[in-house]
């Protein structure tokens, strides 16, 4: 992919933002949780930055657009752990709207992106 990285893709960029995010706002969840929602919402969180950057180093454009719709995947997976924590009161509604708003546009991103390739 020439000269750049990973790392100038906004669409990456947005996914560590929500990454910081997901993670700060989890961390105020009920400690019963650790190893429940908290876990699989982290897990699915960090899986989008992951895969974006597997996919862009990959060879070819099919693996690229493999990685990606594995990302998207995981944006939709986020979105709904993030319904469960809001109707389960776990955070307060700005921080998850914030929190949510950032997830749909990373999702709208790979969505973009897909379309693309």
């Amino acid at each position: 992919m020439g000269d750049s990285s990973f790392r100038d893709l906004k669409v990456w960029q947005r996914a560590i933002e929500l990454s910081v995010a997901i993670y700060r706002m989890t961390g105020a969840f009920p400690r019963e949780e650790m190893y429940g929602l908290t876990a699989q919402l982290r897990r699915a969180d960090v899986s989008i930055a992951s895969n974006i950057a597997e996919g862009y180093g990959r060879m070819s454009a099919k693996e690229y657009t493999y990685f990606l719709g594995i990302a998207r995947g995981s944006t939709l997976e986020v979105q709904t752990h993030l319904v469960i924590a809001k109707e389960l009161g776990f955070a307060d509604e700005a921080n998850l709207q914030r929190t949510e708003g950032l997830a749909h546009e990373v999702g709208k991103m790979l969505w973009a992106m897909l379309n693309k390739l």
